[in-house]
């Protein structure tokens, strides 16, 4: 197709130039444009330079953009399979993954996995160079290291037991083993390990590295029911930080406000579903519902009469969308908030109920900024102590979920819920369950599956299992 496009360019210019140039024949212009150099592709030469190094290095850090906000992402297709967000989308792989009941070539799940994996190559190539090339500051390669860790991390959080952590840095491909969920949570502690390492100095930009790495690595202690481990890591870190990534016009913009409040293929999750709002979704938040002042969701209503709720993109289903993030809106891969949350977890569990109740209630009444939103003083008003473990723990991670909202961290806790806190495996206590408004019922899966395109790994021969 590239060569009928080519050379069908090569006549019109000919035509145009044959006073001057001459008659061309088509087969030579084809030639002449295909032994052109291709500005996408990138000759491993062009980068062994203290600029090819940083260059490598930006180009990670963008890739890690896109496991976020920067793409549609795991962070939105896990908050599908869970609760924040339901599909109101033409697209099947979003129906099947709200449902429940995910494909295993389900194309949208491939692409994620692709993004994930590209961070952890990106990062690896810019670590040999700029090891090589541009070895100060260090706090750089530490970043890169960050980077690896924090796509591990996302990993480990959504998708299946049999995870391959292969590495294509190299001019071989180095082809990984299937790995455990808990495998590659240490994988990701690994990583985040040197990054902290890489970023002990006192200088401002080693510090904030070093933030970030140790709020990520307490995450992946959570992820190995290690709460003790990961408050210790975090205390200290004030609730106000944040390592954030950015969006413009031009780079690209905030995905999470693209796919539900612009495109409105998402649409925020409640616990009753359907356009008449009558179908009982068991065991979902009500996001909409709740009307949460760190959740503003509405209905869409047209101006023109006679008026009308907006159809999604799907022309069925009424737009349930939050201001949450806007176009441009940065997006956070650690906050203090986390390093709160992580701490009031590990209060929980050391069976310190007062203590959890202090973190959760102090978050409250300082009001964080999460995306585009800052609670209105006096909104949050302070949280009672409900009496009982299993209403305590209920309680923490409905804080978390309005907390953490499309960030990435819904459905790694959930899965947490039935591994560490003996909810029911089969997901009936912990995931949405009951009739789903698309027809049917909700299915069984707790994760995201490798998906088949991953079989070109020889090791590879599919998800080990699908447990939580």
């Amino acid at each position: 197709m590239r060569r009928m496009l080519a050379c069908g360019r090569a006549v019109a210019i000919a035509v145009a130039m044959a006073a001057t140039l001459g008659s061309v024949s088509c087969q030579g212009t084809t030639d002449a444009l295909l032994e052109a150099e291709d500005p996408d592709v990138i000759d491993p030469s062009s980068v062994q330079s203290i600029n090819g190094a940083n260059a490598v290095r930006l180009g990670a850090l963008s890739r890690l953009r896109n496991i976020a906000g920067g793409n549609e992402s795991s962070w939105l297709f896990g908050g599908l399979l869970a609760d924040e967000w339901s599909t109101s989308s033409t697209f099947v792989q979003n129906d099947e993954t709200d449902e429940r009941a995910i494909q295993l070539n389900n194309s949208s799940v491939q692409g994620m996995l692709r993004l994930l994996y590209r961070v952890r190559t990106a990062s690896n190539q810019a670590i040999g160079l700029l090891n090589k090339y541009r070895p100060t500051p260090v706090v750089d390669i530490g970043e890169m290291y960050f980077a690896r860790g924090y796509a591990e991390l996302q990993l480990a959080s959504d998708f299946c037991n049999g995870i391959p952590l292969s590495d294509g840095s190299g001019d071989e491909i180095k082809y990984g083993a299937p790995l455990t969920v808990a495998e590659v949570f240490n994988a990701a502690i690994a990583s985040f390990d040197t990054a902290m390492s890489m970023s002990a100095g006192t200088d401002s930009a080693s510090v904030f590295i070093n933030r970030a790495s140790r709020i990520a690595r307490a995450r992946a202690l959570l992820g190995v029911n290690n709460p003790a481990g990961a408050a210790a890591l975090v205390a200290g870190i004030p609730t106000t930080y944040s390592y954030d990534v950015t969006y413009s016009l031009v780079g690209g913009t905030n995905t999470i406000w693209g796919q539900g409040l612009s495109a409105r293929r998402y649409t925020v999750g409640d616990s009753l579903e359907g356009n008449a709002h009558n179908l009982l979704v068991k065991n979902a938040i009500p996001f909409f519902s709740a009307k949460d002042p760190r959740l503003p969701v509405k209905y869409t209503v047209n101006g023109t009469p006679p008026k009308d709720t907006v159809k999604s993109q799907d022309g069925l289903t009424f737009s349930r969308t939050t201001t949450l993030y806007g176009q441009l809106t940065a997006t956070a891969l650690s906050n203090g908030i986390d390093a709160r949350l992580i701490e009031a977890e590990a209060a929980f569990r050391a069976g310190d109920a007062a203590g959890m109740m202090t973190i959760l209630n102090q978050l409250r009444t300082d009001r964080p900024t999460v995306g585009s939103v800052t609670p209105a003083a006096g909104s949050l008003p302070a949280l009672t102590d409900p009496g009982n473990d299993p209403a305590r723990l209920e309680l923490l991670f409905r804080e978390k979920a309005f907390w953490t909202f499309s960030r990435g961290q819904r459905l790694g806790d959930l899965r947490r819920l039935i591994r560490q806190y003996g909810r029911a495996a089969d997901g009936s206590t912990t995931f949405p369950v009951g009739t789903h408004y698309r027809g049917g019922t909700y299915g069984a899966d707790l994760n995201l599956p490798v998906t088949t395109d991953e079989l070109n790994n020889p090791n590879f021969k599919g998800c080990i299992d699908r447990k939580a």
